[in-house]
């Protein structure tokens, strides 16, 4: 699939939308890392393309030399949730390109790859070099990362979150997805500051740090030490980040934390999110995008929200 030509599959009914100039079927992309497409095909054949779980699909995040990713383990149940500490482990940026973007840009669905530099020069490498390639719809800066030049995590900070779309903006004329910290004392700033330096949407939000303990020796239980809290523990942080950042940005936002039905999906569009991405849902149903799709078009057939709460799952 061509950049920005229209979905043939994916939502079906859940109301088609715009996000920066993409016309996709629906409102629902999944979470970067949370769904291997490739691997799903594998395993399902083409009937995985007839029956594609996403509007439009977010690659896994790639970074411009191969990564191992953390040791293990790397996961950790918590109630309402999980904890990851993956590391980012992916093939590199030539790979990429030539494993892996042939066989994404089979899917239904238009293609988001998702992006991670160290400092600005190696951020607009893989710019440069995803942005050209048309079978790539848009692509989402993941600004969660210390920029090795200065220690300042990107996201966290409007200045240099503005000098990162400074820097990269030039590069290509595909659609820029800021995806947000919520570790940022003001997240809205960061939008702001972003919105303003050249990006075409913002995602919100990312995970949450948190750290698990070995239940016998009480040392650190992931390998990477700490970790990314996502699932239902993190969806009211979601609802009001959104809503925040929201009231200051005119570009589209995505919103995404702790979606695991129809009716979470709909709280965050309804605080200001142009379309929705489900994360850790996917782990525990791998159609849980498809089945999300059909109950928003059930809550909007109900006129909104109002009595959706069945499928809203409780927290724990």
């Amino acid at each position: 699939m061509t950049r920005g030509e229209p979905a043939a599959a994916g939502s079906q009914g859940a109301g088609s939308v715009e996000l920066c100039g993409v016309r996709l079927g629906g409102p629902v992309l999944n979470g970067s890392g949370t769904f291997d497409a490739i691997a799903a095909r594998r395993a399902f054949g083409d009937a995985l393309l007839e029956r594609f779980p996403f509007d439009c699909f977010v690659s896994k995040t790639i970074t411009v030399e191969p990564r191992r990713g953390n040791p293990p383990p790397r996961l950790w149940e918590a109630p309402a949730g999980m904890i990851n500490s993956i590391g980012l482990p992916n093939k590199g940026l030539d790979r990429f390109l030539t494993e892996d973007l042939p066989q994404l840009a089979e899917l239904p669905v238009p293609l988001c790859v998702s992006v991670m530099g160290f400092d600005h020069d190696e951020l607009g490498r893989l710019v440069e070099a995803v942005g050209e390639r048309p079978e790539v719809a848009l692509i989402e800066l993941n600004v969660s990362c210390p920029n090795v030049e200065t220690g300042t995590v990107v996201g966290s900070d409007p200045v240099e979150t503005a000098a990162v779309l400074a820097h990269v903006r030039r590069l290509t004329e595909a659609p820029l997805i800021v995806k947000l910290t919520p570790s940022a004392s003001d997240p809205a700033a960061v939008a702001v500051a972003a919105e303003d330096h050249g990006a075409d949407a913002v995602s919100l939000i990312n995970t949450l740090k948190g750290m698990a303990l070995h239940p016998r020796t009480r040392e650190p239980w992931l390998g990477g030490t700490t970790g990314g809290l996502s699932g239902p523990a993190v969806r009211a942080v979601a609802v009001q980040q959104v809503a925040a950042v929201a009231r200051r940005v005119s570009i589209p936002v995505i919103g995404m934390g702790g979606i695991a039905g129809g009716c979470d999906a709909a709280d965050l569009l309804a605080a200001g999110s142009r379309a929705v991405a489900v994360g850790t849902e996917s782990f525990r149903d791998p159609a849980a995008g498809r089945r999300i799709q059909t109950e928003l078009r059930a809550l909007r057939g109900a006129g909104g929200a109002s009595g959706g709460h069945a499928h809203r799952t409780s927290p724990g």
